[in-house]
């Protein structure tokens, strides 16, 4: 079976195409291509790749196409994308606008251009779809709930393989299992051993953090949109809702222009002075740019306050997981994050951790209580099993 993961963006295309045998899974070829402004050229290029590379003969060796789709207004899981399925994902495009239009244009002319090879869905959603009830709910009237108004999660491909691979290098397979099987079991199998808890930490130009349960979410810093939580790189994070109506009326301004500073000037970029790239604002921190020290502070002190909130609402913690490009390769975010949590029973080797360059690896002191782990994400292979879990389910 091989299944081809599709990565849409407005002006982009990447892909992975992976081959599932009974046992094994293998990467065949990966590719991508940038600035893309004809996107029925772009999906031709890329078919076109994988045949001169050898990774298929012809298309109809696909068995699917998955995407890491990330959000609908009634619809959560790994689904078909059928035209209802894409309406849903149409009246989300207010709250995902950065997200949901270039998937929905994808899709459409992937669905055009080969309309007998099945598209597939996992939402960036479904890895919540078992949070508690307290993790879904704003303070909000049941209406404006019943309307959509809800904490849905995002990163959830990601967070899902960090749940997957952090408990089987911590010895618990029957976690792993569980993580690996969460979809097709609805969230619910036996759990052998001790209660596994674990804080994912998914830091790059989007970021979040999720507490794990034996391998299942129990809430995530993203709320309604993918432009909550964590500040991000152009996009502003936790906001109080007034600072809306106030800055229309102080400022005279128009709701498009407030959402235009909100998704595009705000996070990383509206702290530091313009600097949306993390090693920019580490540059200008160090060089002494008072402004650029201050989106690094931030950022280490949201994270911590995310990470907080989890280990209390775990009951503590066996582990805490960096992944994601600025997880992956910066040590001194990730010590800036650890300090002086040793009496939480987090204890950095900082050896390990100078050394850890998007890689995997335990950072963690040897005698530390919680262990401390760089675990680089593989959205596109979790997005590929399920979509293989959903063809075989289906048949």
């Amino acid at each position: 079976m091989k299944i081809l993961v599709a990565n849409l963006g407005s002006t982009s295309l990447k892909w992975r195409l992976f081959a599932f045998t009974s046992e094994e899974v293998a990467l065949l070829h990966r590719g991508g291509l940038e600035r893309v402004k004809d996107y029925p050229s772009a999906i031709q290029e890329c078919l076109e790749q994988l045949k001169e590379a050898g990774a298929i003969e012809e298309e109809s060796e696909l068995s699917a196409i998955g995407f890491k789709t990330v959000l609908a207004q009634s619809v959560t899981g790994c689904v078909a994308l059928s035209e209802e399925v894409l309406k849903d994902m149409e009246a989300g495009n207010q709250i995902a606008p950065a997200h949901n239009p270039p998937y929905l244009t994808g899709i459409r002319l992937f669905a055009e251009r080969m309309p007998y090879t099945p598209l597939v869905g996992l939402f960036e959603t479904a890895f919540y779809q078992w949070i508690p009830e307290t993790s879904k709910r704003y303070g909000v009237p049941q209406s404006w709930f019943e309307a959509g108004v809800r904490r849905w999660g995002f990163h959830g491909a990601s967070h899902k393989f960090i749940a997957e691979r952090s408990s089987e290098l911590l010895g618990r397979e029957d976690v792993a299992e569980r993580a690996r099987q969460l979809y097709v079991n609805q969230g619910q199998s036996l759990v052998k051993g001790p209660s596994l808890r674990v804080v994912s930490a998914h830091l790059g130009g989007s970021s979040s953090v999720t507490g794990i349960r034996d391998g299942v979410a129990i809430g995530n810093s993203m709320g309604l949109s993918p432009q909550s939580g964590l500040p991000h790189n152009n996009r502003v994070g936790d906001l109080d809702a007034m600072a809306i109506p106030y800055m229309i009326q102080k400022q005279g301004w128009t709701m498009e222009q407030v959402l235009h500073d909100l998704c595009s000037s705000g996070g990383l970029s509206g702290l530091s002075g313009g600097f949306n790239d993390l090693r920019d604002v580490q540059s200008r921190a160090e060089e002494g740019h008072a402004d650029a020290q201050l989106a690094l502070d931030f950022l280490v002190a949201e994270v911590r306050r995310w990470m907080g909130a989890y280990y209390l609402e775990l009951g503590g913690l066996d582990a805490l997981v960096f992944t994601a490009g600025i997880g992956e390769n910066r040590p001194q975010l990730r010590k800036a994050i650890c300090r002086e949590l040793e009496p939480l029973g987090i204890q950095l080797d900082e050896s390990l951790n100078e050394g850890c360059l998007g890689q995997e690896g335990f950072i963690s002191d040897a005698n530390s209580p919680v262990k401390v782990l760089v675990i680089p994400t593989n959205e596109e292979l979790v997005v590929a099993r399920e979509v293989k879990r959903f063809l075989e389910n289906k048949s």
